[in-house]
């Protein structure tokens, strides 16, 4: 009777102990259940479009099957598509969403208000901020599930977001972009407020927003600084050769140009700046999104995320593609202001915005212009680009390494011009220029 007694008391500490520690099954770092189950078209919210008509927000839930846990984590999952196409069925999140719930993990996969028009940068910064205020109200759903019903065993310690491209974007906004006065190169006070301001009114008001982690795929933030020392960890993968989200900066340009972002070779170099704990892989030579298509792309991006939030999690397993390749390019982190006036903090190559200057320099003159005007940089330039406020681009010069270069704008109209010159190095340095005939 006495071993009975013994035996069932150490079965159960057994239990205990699987509950309190899921990763000793191996759960987080692999695919621990054999099924997952879908429930699809969970409404989560609702809000004006574009358009000004109404759009009911729905999410697609991935759960492990016959899962017992009492408090799991969650990843909400937001897909691509520029802010204008794509859906929560997108082959990649999806595909991710499958394969973590397997893992142990509840995953969401969201649709969110489309569309701008006309099709430029005003709008596109709109698409974003109600792309932004349809995630914060996701996670609002899910904590407000927690704090009521409970039906979806959600551990609200351990809320992830992460995307892909314009899904990316958005999940980096909605981390790290926590101030509307970070926001005003972009949108007035006035602007922003009209529109609900950051955190929006697409459902589930009162509850928290605050995630732990962020998950980007090739995405981009507008201002490299709204990454703050002590917001939370993130890790990102993204291919050299990516046309549409540069890879370190430049412009957004999804067919049309529409507004520079910092990619995440500057996240990452920042994020080592100021001590935010961050993993980044590079797909060398690889296009925009890699891994959507691409089975081989898809298993390095499922394994690095992997490897990742078991880390996060507090997880022992052995990892698969930590520490991460080797990066490319060299990340210049540009002189920046916070809302207090403040100068940001230096790279971690030791490059700092008060070494800048001392790398290259440019200057433009006269300014204003009445059409003619001479561009001197230190050491000549590997490409030079003028841009008209709209985005469009009006000239384009490669390889000049003379010291001075002299440009006839003489056709062009008044107005405030964008001139963006990058040098050998990588450094990337930008002058706005007027025209006034």
């Amino acid at each position: 009777m006495l071993k009975f007694t013994l035996l069932t008391f150490l079965l159960f500490l057994a239990s205990l102990n699987y509950a309190q520690d899921p990763c000793s099954s191996g759960r987080y770092a692999d695919a621990v259940f054999s099924q997952f189950t879908l429930t699809s078209n969970l409404t989560y919210g609702q809000n004006s479009n574009w358009a000004n008509s109404n759009t009911v927000l729905k999410l697609d839930l991935y759960e492990p099957t016959n899962d017992t846990l009492a408090a799991r984590p969650l990843i909400i999952w937001v897909h691509g598509g520029s802010f204008i196409g794509g859906s929560k069925t997108d082959p990649d999140v999806k595909k991710l969403s499958e394969n973590f719930a397997k893992k142990g993990y509840v995953c969401a996969s969201i649709d969110y208000r489309l569309g701008f028009f006309p099709f430029d940068s005003t709008n596109a910064v709109k698409a974003v901020v109600r792309a932004v205020q349809d995630l914060k109200a996701a996670i609002r759903y899910f904590y407000k599930d927690a704090q009521t019903t409970n039906q979806f065993k959600i551990d609200t310690n351990h809320i992830f977001i992460g995307g892909s491209s314009a899904g990316a974007i958005t999940a980096l906004h909605v981390a790290y972009l926590n101030d509307p006065c970070e926001f005003s190169d972009y949108m007035s006070a006035s602007a922003l407020s009209s529109l609900g301001g950051l955190e929006g009114n697409s459902g589930n008001p009162g509850y928290s927003t605050k995630v732990h982690a962020v998950i980007n795929g090739c995405g981009a933030l507008a201002r490299y600084n709204w990454l703050e020392a002590g917001d939370v960890p993130l890790c990102s993968v993204h291919g050299t050769n990516d046309g549409t989200v540069t890879y370190n900066r430049g412009l957004v340009n999804p067919g049309t140009p529409l507004m520079y972002l910092d990619g995440s070779r500057m996240i990452h170099e920042r994020a080592c700046a100021i001590g935010v704990s961050n993993q980044f892989y590079t797909f060398n030579n690889a296009p925009h999104v890699p891994y959507l298509g691409n089975a081989a792309y898809m298993d390095s991006t499922e394994r690095f995320v992997r490897d990742f939030l078991i880390e996060v999690m507090g997880c022992t397993q052995s990892s698969t593609l930590l520490p991460a390749n080797q990066m490319q390019q060299q990340a210049y982190l540009y002189p920046t202001t916070y809302c207090d006036g403040s100068a940001s903090n230096e790279a971690c190559s030791g490059v700092g915005i008060n070494d800048i200057s001392a790398i290259e320099t440019l200057q433009c003159y006269p300014n204003p212009t009445r059409g003619n005007v001479s561009i001197q940089t230190e050491h000549g330039f590997k490409s030079l680009s003028i841009y008209a406020i709209s985005g469009q681009l009006i000239f384009e010069e490669k390889d000049q390494y003379s010291s001075i270069f002299e440009i006839d704008l003489n056709a062009q109209n008044n107005g405030l011009y964008l001139i963006e010159v990058q040098f050998e190095n990588g450094q990337l340095l930008r002058n706005k220029l007027i025209i006034e005939k």
